[in-house]
């Protein structure tokens, strides 16, 4: 008998992963592959977005028409941080006179050499490892076998890449998400998971070329959330509304009792009605969420991590085209204070040349980032 487990968090279970699934089975002769999703995978230190019930229904309706699929609930029945090791051995046991493998994709065979205990992962199971997207596994066997004494092997496979963290983030813009499966989609429609309650009307006030930036925002600031320790949530709500206030007139009934700070220059006046919107008309109730919407294009000193990705995301995302744009968007990704900085010294420097204000947080922003530096 020849088996294997593919785990992960399916936080949503997506057709790529169908498909390695398909060509591992094939290539492997598998008689039957374990989808055990994660209770929390050590390396999200944030848990999972949908629980784990939901997680197994979405895995066994994407998997059903896999006959030697089956998913496995040891995981998220045994709670608590779920390490690979552990779910090797148990199935080893159950399984000792199998030939057994260890599925991970072309991210996973990277990170592997920092997984608890790898060796007794190896122990008991041979990995497998397919190419993702641009992300191939084939440059890793000397490395892996200089560290392990025995190698990995390849399955001739390349997934599309697909970001569960994208689709979550298009699920909460109430956008198609073609990488899922129709009976994971009308499961996450129906239950209403990865949604937000603050989104769709704080989106209405804005144009449809306004909501596309938006998207844009929140799919660079979701991406680079969880390696900066921030609940992706949170990037997610800060991004959606950051420009909730840009096209409601201050004689709008939505900002009665609103009171403009003295001197702010057309171009920021938004990101105060914004704040105001998200928390006055749609319920925000978090600081942290608040003061990033609040300052997102001025910047101010002592900025959180979150205001600055968000102020950082806002200026950078993919629509936005200016000179330097791509030096920017390269350090974000490596050092979100460097960044920051920069783009300050970049936006002053712009607002100057046009000969247009420059609102004094602005400039306090700058120096304290240079201070910091």
């Amino acid at each position: 008998m020849r088996i294997a487990i593919f785990g992960g968090s399916f936080d949503p279970v997506h057709k790529e992963h169908v498909a390695a699934v398909r060509a591992a089975a094939e290539y492997l002769s598998l008689d039957k592959v374990f989808i055990v999703p994660s209770h929390v995978a050590p390396h999200k230190h944030s848990g999972a977005h949908a629980d784990g019930a939901a997680r197994l229904a979405m895995c066994r309706l994407a998997f059903f028409e896999l006959p030697y699929a089956q998913t496995d609930d040891c995981e998220i029945e045994g709670g608590g941080t779920s390490y690979t090791f552990l779910t090797c051995r148990a199935f080893a046991r159950r399984y000792p006179d199998a030939e057994r493998y260890f599925l991970v994709g072309a991210d996973m065979l990277e990170d592997f050499f920092t997984w608890k205990n790898p060796e007794d992962i190896l122990s008991c199971f041979t990995l497998a490892a397919f190419s993702r997207g641009g992300e191939s596994v084939s440059g890793l066997h000397e490395a892996f076998r200089a560290r392990f004494q025995k190698d990995y092997i390849e399955i001739p496979f390349c997934g599309e890449h697909v970001s569960s963290t994208d689709l979550r983030v298009l699920l909460a813009f109430g956008k198609d998400a073609s990488a899922l499966d129709k009976s994971v989609g009308a499961y996450i429609k129906s239950r209403g998971l990865y949604q937000y309650g603050a989104i769709a009307p704080a989106l209405a006030l804005e144009t449809e070329e306004r909501r596309e930036h938006s998207l844009r925002v929140a799919l660079m600031a979701a991406r680079r959330a969880r390696g900066l320790g921030i609940a992706e949530s949170k990037a997610i709500l800060a991004s959606a509304l950051h420009d909730c206030g840009k096209y409601v007139p201050l004689s709008s009934p939505l900002l009665k009792g609103f009171t403009p700070p003295a001197d702010v220059p057309a171009p920021v006046l938004h990101q105060y009605t914004g704040a105001y919107l998200a928390e006055h008309v749609f319920g925000i109730d978090d600081e942290e969420i608040l003061g990033a919407i609040r300052f997102h294009t001025s910047g101010k000193k002592h900025m959180t991590v979150l205001e600055k990705l968000l102020f950082l995301a806002d200026l950078l995302e993919e629509g936005r085209s200016f000179s330097g744009v791509e030096e920017l968007r390269s350090l974000f990704y490596h050092d979100l204070d460097a960044c920051f900085s920069a783009a300050l010294a970049h936006q002053i420097a712009y607002l100057q040349k046009s000969g247009l204000p420059v609102y004094p947080l602005t400039y306090e922003a700058y120096e304290y980032a240079k201070s910091q530096n």
